[in-house]
């Protein structure tokens, strides 16, 4: 057995040890988004701290807790607060966790993040569902020796983020009236923002969005085979005439003002999974 999967099977069976319950789906919350874990029904929360070979999130707006409870009268695994490639852990240390869900019965992975917009139609606040993305300016997480038992050596990535859940999202926000963007996300390793040119470059090369996370854990994702769903709140604009200073603290706020109504969608999802 190979040392990632040594790693994995212990952090499963730590985790066996302390929730006996089953969940297929799993979430990943990302800056500012936390408090989606406050409408759970709560039956066991884990450190990040406590968890075997788990990585830490070192990153404001990330609370570092792994829950398992209920959503919309379903079991979910939920991460509060996740880890990024520019905080020092390699691009396997960042899909660590997926793995991990996968192991422990997870099907579906539903995935938010804060991210900067790149197609000037877009607004702050706006909603952007992932249709697809760009990682070429990211580490692959399959970088190494194949683990088999996991995925494939070459997993096909023609549609990464499920057309089936998308539909099925944009069905739930027409019945609840929230406007939805959908686009092209570009990952990007941070932890500075863009410069202009960096901006202009990814609209080029048909980015509507970028951001420092979500595509290693959609990759590591597809190559065990997980659904995958994921949505970005635009909490800055990148191509303006104005003052382009951005900071991590409007992000969060931007973040936090849009929050109830990904609550609102992740629930009616999963009811609907």
């Amino acid at each position: 057995m190979s040392d990632t999967m040594q790693q994995l099977q212990e952090t499963v069976s730590y985790i066996r040890g302390l929730v006996s319950g089953e969940a297929a789906t799993g979430i990943i919350l990302g800056s500012g988004l936390g408090n989606l874990s406050n409408v759970i029904v709560t039956e066991k929360e884990i450190s990040y701290n406590d968890i075997p070979h788990f990585p830490v999130s070192t990153v404001e707006g990330h609370k570092g807790r792994l829950i398992f409870g209920e959503l919309g009268g379903k079991k979910v695994w939920v991460m509060a607060g996740r880890f990024h490639f520019y905080e020092g852990y390699t691009a396997q240390q960042v899909a660590f966790p997926v793995r991990v869900m996968r192991l422990l019965g997870v099907q579906t992975l539903l995935l938010s993040n804060a991210a900067g917009g790149v197609n000037p139609a877009f607004g702050i606040g706006d909603l952007m569902i992932i249709n697809d993305h760009i990682s070429l300016f990211t580490v692959n997480p399959l970088l190494g020796k194949n683990e088999d038992k996991l995925g494939t050596r070459f997993p096909d990535m023609s549609e990464p983020y499920s057309k089936e859940l998308i539909k099925l999202a944009r069905e739930i926000a027409v019945k609840h009236n929230i406007s939805l963007q959908q686009g092209v996300y570009t990952g990007v390793t941070g932890p500075t923002f863009e410069t202009r040119a960096e901006y202009k470059l990814i609209h080029i090369l048909g980015g509507d969005a970028v951001g420092m996370s979500t595509v290693q854990e959609t990759i590591a994702a597809v190559h065990c085979g997980m659904r995958v769903f994921a949505i970005s709140v635009i909490t800055d604009l990148g191509i303006r005439e104005e003052e382009n200073t951005i900071t991590h603290e409007e992000v969060l706020q931007a973040a936090k003002e849009a929050e109830p109504k990904l609550t609102l969608l992740f629930t009616e999802l999963v009811k609907s999974l």
